[in-house]
């Protein structure tokens, strides 16, 4: 029953997928979110250290962009391969993503190090805010193997039925990394430095215990050494069906870059610092709804693939009346305590009495997140490459980017940040719209 998604009750199913995954999502989201709030609190420096982590957030986010492309592409190959009974196709799949990891990762940590400087000055960095960014990504970019390994995989232990063991990849990690953080940062005297390394040691722990799970010779699905050489048959699929997560977070590097850029335009250092805290508030808040999507992900995947159609309708259903649910919520939350959270990463008066107004603009629109989080998970999971990369785009690339840039000129800084509410009001609903029509209706019974 554990591994046959065919079998009981789709909500129950999806909620034992969901659960594990959202503490896991929400523990491996401490890894940088605990990073920021230390910092945030570093005595004189705090306010411009976490401008620095900002200006460094694309860059991360471009990392971890090249670890959807491989984990979106592979996992729901991987999920109805398992469904269609064919063992060998999930290795192959399992170990063609591992070599793309791996040589990937690789690559990107060499090109950072050799290209670090303009780079950052390209995503906004003042004279004053290129000093922290550097020390914190210097020893950051160590991890790049550790962190898109461990993350990039771990999809595929959820996959097979084994939430919980997914959940502890990020779990053992995530509580080494808040141990680690105050000692390396305030009492080996480590600052920004320390958060970074005490990132890094995280991280390899988290890689070590993927890489166990996945060479144990008594399981079904592991990395074989025969299935490892590049093959292009795999790789297609998996960087078809892949795209379009990577292009999600990708334009997110876009955007965060365009941000940083205005926002130092119009209002300094200073707004840049408020983005952070924005950035890292929307990230907590955002991780339930994509649990859901996760969690739906291999069980919609699974029942398509064993031609049980109805089950991927109720799959469907109970994704977007959850999500839209708790997106509601999170947005009175936001609105009610704006202060409240933002005081979470920062005790800089400044900030506090700026910020609240931002973070309250941007989350005006979050409720429609749900019908964008719901419409790409079922785009993904039933292998419709090229709807899920369209919706990517049309959200990030084709609305936000120009809205960002524009917006300013007429509403001055307040412009950046009703950017978010409107792409997610056309793009969210133009997303699940699509996929009701085109997908959910057209399914048989």
């Amino acid at each position: 029953m554990q591994n046959d998604f065919s079998k009981g009750k789709v909500s129950k199913i999806i909620l034992i997928q969901t659960i594990p995954l959202l503490f896991a999502q929400l523990i491996q989201l401490l890894y940088n979110v605990i990073d920021r709030i230390y910092i945030g609190h570093l005595p004189e420096i705090g306010s411009m250290a976490l401008t620095g982590i900002g200006i460094v957030f694309p860059l991360t986010t471009l990392i971890g962009a090249f670890t959807q492309l491989y984990s979106s592409g592979a996992t729901p190959l991987f999920s109805m391969a398992r469904g269609e009974k064919n063992d060998e196709k999930a290795n192959h799949i399992l170990s063609q993503c591992t070599t793309l990891i791996v040589m990937t990762s690789i690559l990107l940590m060499i090109l950072c190090y050799i290209f670090k400087k303009p780079i950052l000055y390209a995503f906004g960095a003042s004279d004053e805010s290129y000093y922290y960014a550097n020390q914190y990504l210097n020893i950051y970019l160590l991890g790049t193997l550790f962190s898109m390994f461990s993350t990039g995989l771990n999809g595929m232990i959820n996959a097979q039925g084994y939430p919980k063991i997914g959940m502890y990849t990020i779990l053992i990690g995530a509580l080494l990394n808040i141990i680690l953080d105050p000692i390396f940062i305030f009492l080996l005297h480590m600052g920004i430095q320390g958060a970074a390394f005490a990132t890094v040691v995280s991280q390899f722990i988290s890689f070590l215990w993927v890489l166990y799970f996945f060479m144990d010779s008594k399981k079904t699905y592991r990395i074989q050494r025969k299935y490892l050489k590049p093959q292009w048959f795999y790789i297609k699929k998996i960087l078809s069906l892949g795209l379009s997560g990577f292009i999600v977070m990708a334009t997110n590097c876009s955007v965060q870059i365009i941000c940083n850029q205005t926002l130092t335009l119009y209002g300094g250092d200073l707004y840049v610092g408020i983005m952070t805290i924005i950035n890292s508030v929307r990230e907590i808040l955002s991780v339930p709804v994509q649990a859901l999507g996760s969690g739906c992900q291999p069980v919609n995947g699974y029942n398509y693939g064993a031609k049980q159609y109805k089950r991927v309708k109720e799959g469907i259903r109970f994704n977007v009346k959850v999500g839209i649910i708790y997106t509601f919520i999170a947005w009175i939350l936001v609105i009610t305590f704006p202060k409240l959270l933002m005081s979470i990463f920062t005790t800089d008066e400044t900030i506090l009495s700026y910020g609240p107004r931002s973070l309250n603009i941007y989350f005006i629109g979050f409720c429609f997140m749900a019908f964008q989080f719901c419409g790409q998970s079922t785009f993904q999971a039933l292998g419709c490459a090229k709807r899920a990369i369209f919706f990517s785009l049309l959200r990030k690339a084709i609305i936000v980017i120009p809205l960002t840039i524009y917006l300013p000129t007429i509403m001055g800084i307040d412009g950046v940040f009703w950017a978010e509410p409107v792409s997610n009001l056309i793009g969210g609903l133009a997303c699940f719209i699509t996929m009701y029509f085109s997908l959910y209706k057209k399914l048989p019974e």
